[in-house]
């Protein structure tokens, strides 16, 4: 189990991680979410041994994290941690990033290791393309794929799918966290994308301002965000008042009634493919719902919460 007690840690004068406190079973997904600026990079930092902490300690099974005050080569051995830069070597090909840390005695297992590598994230017709040639979303999925060589007791992804086009994304996120769930690796993704937290992850941490403000699973945190903040990073939301009452609501989870207390006149139509969302206003509170057909600008309409 990783087990993380009361972290804080400062660059400077300021804390950027303030009383920092979770625990993850072998083998499960954590998703780390939060704006910009928040502290999940420097968290996943912290948890690999890159920095030192100012308080608290992090422990992976009877193992003792610890910082470069303590090892001569910052970083665990049975962790491996996914920067947002890659750290690919651009003058080598993609077969031998990927099979830069895998050893020379066994060339056959080598050679059908970096195969498989290579087919979960897509890029087997490019394993001879030196590094250099690729694009930002190649060169990704290549760092993706260095990452597991070794398969690691403990994943460490920054965004790792950051750079990756979405018609490409949704399939190999399926492929990697399969694979991931497979070999019972535990892993922690630090991400902004909702998608990295409904669909894969066992566990979430919502971090602000170098705190953790909510934690659970992401059904329960989705379905009964506890403010706006934390209902926002799953996508647009409504914050709606009515009788000294707010209300916090997603668009999908409003639908247009015959009558009701929510009167909203019709200010814009936006296609999503399978529905329009569909921008009103509300006593000078805009709110979004969703709609099968494309509703006339100033159109009014009653809406009413769906209940489950």
């Amino acid at each position: 189990m990783l087990s993380v007690q009361n972290l804080s840690f400062s660059y400077l004068e300021n804390k950027t991680l303030n009383d920092i406190s979770f625990s993850l079973e072998k083998g499960k997904i954590l998703s780390i979410i939060g704006e910009s600026g928040c502290g999940k990079s420097t968290l996943l930092k912290l948890i690999y041994g890159l920095y030192d902490l100012d308080e608290g300690s992090v422990f992976w099974g009877e193992n003792e994290i610890l910082g470069p005050k303590f090892n001569l080569i910052p970083g665990m051995e049975f962790i491996k941690y996914l920067a947002q830069d890659f750290d690919l070597m651009p003058f080598i090909t993609v077969a031998e990033n990927v099979g830069k840390y895998l050893s020379n005695f066994y060339p056959e297992e080598k050679k059908a290791r970096i195969k498989e590598l290579l087919e979960i994230v897509e890029m087997s017709d490019y394993a001879n393309v030196k590094a250099k040639f690729l694009s930002g979303g190649q060169m990704q999925r290549v760092a993706i794929a260095r990452v597991l060589a070794l398969e690691p007791e403990m994943l460490l992804l920054d965004e790792p799918f950051s750079h990756i086009d979405n018609f490409r994304k949704n399939t190999l996120r399926r492929k990697f966290f399969a694979y991931l769930k497979e070999k019972n690796i535990t892993t922690l993704v630090a991400t902004h994308d909702s998608m990295d937290v409904l669909s894969f992850a066992d566990e979430v941490v919502v971090m602000k301002n170098g705190k953790i403000v909510e934690s659970g699973q992401p059904n329960y945190i989705y379905n009964n965000p506890k403010d706006f903040y934390v209902a926002s990073l799953f996508g647009d939301v409504n914050q709606i008042q009515i009788d000294g009452k707010i209300m916090l609501l997603f668009p999908h989870q409003l639908k247009v009634v015959d009558s009701s207390d929510l009167k909203v006149i019709v200010r814009n139509n936006f296609f999503k493919g399978s529905h329009y969302l569909v921008e009103s206003e509300f006593d000078n509170q805009v709110v979004f719902f969703e709609s099968e057909k494309e509703i006339p600008l100033g159109s009014i309409v009653f809406l009413k919460e769906k209940r489950l």
